[in-house]
């Protein structure tokens, strides 16, 4: 799937293609206009407490859907799809542990294994794009740089985390633009949570994100963090569950939900 044809495909082709296993990259700009989802999948004694971490935790993990226990179809934002097949990568943790990385998840799912879909900042890199603000992951064909701060999320149950951010480089001139528009999205990770000064958040080198890829930083730009659904991850696997599946980072499960229904007017 070359990648001038997949930015024209519709949410369902995306995930055909990574369901047939002709697509295991980053989503970064695929489908536009559509809201990508990071996706957390624990042991159904887990979900209450979960699902409170993220209540408490808005900002770095915002709900679009969680499922019944062994439900493998998300009805309310990807009608027909199926959580277990049509993403690109798929990460298995056991005990909070990295097991492995695959492209299916349908051996190891199971009645008793409930499914978390969050909202991604991928869904506003098409505003920003639209708005003429660059998005340099887009531009350099990389997986967004992801790190990890200083800053504490609030517990609940068995679950916390530190909050993972991406980061985008933005032209100085630029920056309230960027603000102002991603703003809008706040079930999405909305506003930055910090601008300028990585060492502020803990991050003592850009060039070495703990997730994802580096990007470059221009001169006259500006680092720009925006919380991250990655948090959610930490969190999962700070409990050492003795099975955890998450997306693997960038590689997100594509919603049918449009990004403008999920902006604020």
């Amino acid at each position: 799937m070359a990648r001038a044809k997949e930015w024209r495909l519709r949410p369902a082709a995306v995930r055909q293609h990574c369901r047939q296993g002709n697509w295991d990259q980053p989503t970064s700009g695929l489908a536009p206009g559509f809201a990508q989802a990071n996706m957390v999948i624990l042991d159904r004694r887990y979900a209450f407490d979960f699902l409170l971490f993220c209540q408490r935790n808005p900002k770095p993990c915002p709900i679009l859907e969680v499922l019944e226990p062994g439900q493998k179809e998300p009805r309310r934002t990807a009608p027909g799809a199926d959580i277990t097949r049509d993403l690109p990568r798929y990460r298995i943790w056991t005990k909070g542990k990295p097991d492995r990385e695959v492209t299916d998840i349908q051996a190891c799912f199971n009645a008793d294994l409930v499914a978390f879909l969050l909202g991604c900042s991928f869904s506003f890199e098409e505003a920003l794009l639209q708005a003429g603000v660059p998005v340099r992951n887009i531009e350099e064909h990389k997986n967004v740089s992801m790190y990890t701060t200083n800053r504490a999320c609030d517990p609940a149950g068995p679950f916390s985390s530190r909050l993972v951010v991406t980061m985008r480089p933005i032209p100085d001139p630029l920056v309230p633009r960027a603000v102002q528009i991603t703003s809008r999205y706040a079930s999405v990770h909305g506003a930055p949570v910090h601008i300028g000064h990585p060492r502020v958040l803990g991050i003592k080198n850009l060039d070495r994100p703990d997730f994802g890829d580096p990007v470059t930083l221009k001169k006259g730009e500006t680092p720009v963090f925006w919380a991250c659904g990655v948090t959610s991850t930490l969190a999962a696997l700070s409990a050492k569950p003795e099975l955890c599946i998450t997306h693997a980072p960038g590689h997100m499960f594509i919603t049918d939900v449009p990004n403008e229904t999920l902006a604020v007017i």
